[in-house]
């Protein structure tokens, strides 16, 4: 079980750093990043609910990326003072947008075609 932790804890290091370095290469669309995010956060999921089956994790993570997506229709001052920081950016985003879902969407769909064929 730790060692499955692990992983998963090295998978999410390595996502991030893939998808900072896709919003700073120009020539990779952003839709990138916003897959790379879904993955990042299913990974995420399942790292802290390792025997959570992955439909579930699969669940819980696209309904967190939804949530984020969201709630960049909110501006309220203290949201917007977080967002205009490095990490706050980078969690929260800045505005929505229809294509970030579909990103999510076909970022948590390659995580559950992933563990499909494992099974």
């Amino acid at each position: 079980m730790k060692s499955k932790r692990i992983i998963y804890a090295l998978l999410v290091i390595a996502v991030i750093a893939l998808g900072i370095l896709s919003r700073k290469v120009t020539v990779i669309p952003l839709i990138v990043g916003n897959i790379l995010y879904a993955v990042m956060m299913f990974l995420l999921i399942k790292f802290l609910l390792i025997q959570l089956r992955y439909w579930k994790v699969a669940l819980i993570s696209l309904s967190i990326c939804y949530f984020i997506e969201i709630s960049q229709l909110y501006h309220a001052p203290w949201i917007n003072q977080m967002r205009n920081t490095t990490i706050g950016a980078l969690v929260l985003g800045h505005g929505f947008l229809w294509s970030d879902m579909i990103a999510y969407t076909i970022g948590t769909a390659i995580c559950i075609l992933y563990y499909a064929k494992l099974k």
